[in-house]
């Protein structure tokens, strides 16, 4: 592998802008690396909208160094890779070994596969890895190519990953297992050509030997593994997180663009996440001056929907969230939607009998597709893009916030219905 191409700072319009990996160089070297969908966008967003943590170093930055790479699940083994090489000083003061990622194989018969934060000398590991739920997606998306056990000890009948092809069975070919947690170890140490092939020989070999089931399963598991490294997606485009610190100017640019002269200190963000109406969860968000405050998030079990109506759903979460006066009430209010949304959440605004919401409380929805963002008493969408940068970042990171939120109690759910109690 080779190492970073380096450009000076002053010239990272010229970066490229596929997935990829940069890093940050002084005099002494590299002390910062991380990895991107878009690696000139990235950058630019750490000089564009620095970070408390950017601030410590994006002063010193010479020169920047790019790695491009064909996938997003590349970048993440190559970063890890490079961290590994260079040990970049700001990336190991901001993560101990605690806060890193390792992939783990035990030394066992049969390895088992699984993530950790401390390795140790009794197992095999790869990394470290920065992005814990990328690495988590990508083991997801290689376990269809190389089916592995997580567990000790198997049951003697299939189990649910079995049965998803996920998992080898209870009564594995021990050799042809060994020879696919070689392949995945492999993947994970960025030698996808080496894996491929090897995987192109045992092909063209089972072939010529007249054994075409074994040349049809190997060339399924060639096509899988090039699809699953060039076009899965693993990674989130970066919302830069923005220094709140001087929250008085975004409020300032906020109650411009909502036309009030009032406060706006507290803003709930509100999304639903279902599959076909099943397990329909949805999340409130709740951001004090800019800053999550996650002690006052909260999670809905949707109750009164059985179908898919996402608009209805949020109906649910509003009027049950606007019920609890103890809880104090926002000064904005943020769903994640388009007009139909936006009209939902006012429906519920005007029908709760208190002067104080229906006075202060103001209402915003922002659409996926275009980003575009609705205002209570506009008709018209204004693009989020056209925003001042301190305001778009604002809402993208709210939205992105209570998005994930319900998602992550959504599959909770999903989870508990298949698998009973979680603890």
């Amino acid at each position: 592998m080779k190492g970073f191409k380096f450009l000076p700072y002053k010239k990272i319009d010229q970066l490229p802008k596929t997935a990829g990996v940069y890093a940050f160089s002084a005099k002494k070297g590299v002390f910062y690396i991380g990895k991107a969908i878009n690696i000139k966008e990235r950058v630019k967003n750490h000089f564009n909208q620095p970070t408390h943590r950017d601030n410590l170093f994006i002063k010193d930055v010479k020169k920047v160094g790019f790695f491009e790479t064909n996938s997003e699940i590349e970048a993440l083994l190559i970063e890890a890779k490079l961290i590994k090489k260079y040990q970049p000083k700001f990336n190991i003061i901001w993560r101990d070994d605690k806060n890193y990622f390792y992939v783990a194989i035990s030394k066992e018969d049969l390895p088992r596969v699984y993530i950790t934060h401390q390795p140790q000398l009794k197992i095999n590991y790869i990394g470290p890895f920065v992005d814990g739920t990328a690495l988590k997606k990508t083991l997801r998306l290689l376990r269809r190519v190389f089916p592995y056990y997580t567990v000790k000890k198997h049951s003697p009948t299939p189990c649910l990953w079995c049965h998803l092809k996920l998992c080898p069975g209870p009564n594995p070919n021990k050799g042809e297992y060994k020879k696919n947690i070689r392949n995945l170890v492999s993947v994970l140490k960025g030698k996808k050509q080496e894996v491929l092939k090897n995987l192109k020989k045992e092909m063209k070999s089972a072939s010529l030997n007249n054994d075409f089931e074994k040349a049809a399963k190997t060339r399924d598991q060639i096509f899988a593994l090039e699809k699953t490294l060039a076009h899965s997606r693993i990674l989130n485009a970066v919302t830069p997180q923005p220094d709140f610190s001087d929250y008085k100017k975004t409020e300032k640019e906020l109650k411009k663009i909502l036309k009030i002269k009032t406060g706006i200190s507290r803003i709930e963000g509100y999304d639903v996440s279902n599959i076909q109406g099943k397990e329909a969860t949805a999340s409130m968000v709740v951001f004090i001056n800019g800053r999550p405050e996650k002690n006052l998030y909260r999670k809905f079990k949707i109750k009164t929907i059985k179908s898919p109506n996402d608009i209805a759903m949020i109906k649910e979460a509003l009027n049950r969230r606007l019920l609890h006066n103890e809880w104090q009430f926002p000064d904005l209010i943020l769903i994640d939607g388009g007009k139909a949304q936006l009209n939902a959440a006012l429906n519920c605004k005007w029908q709760m009998a208190n002067d104080k919401l229906s006075e202060l409380t103001r209402v915003v929805a922002l659409a996926k597709r275009k980003n575009e963002f609705f205002i209570e008493g506009k008709n018209e969408p204004v693009l989020l893009k056209s925003l001042p940068g301190e305001i778009s970042n604002l809402i993208l990171q709210i939205r992105d916030e209570a998005h994930d939120f319900a998602i992550r109690y959504h599959k909770y759910l999903r989870k508990k219905e298949l698998f009973g109690t979680i603890k």
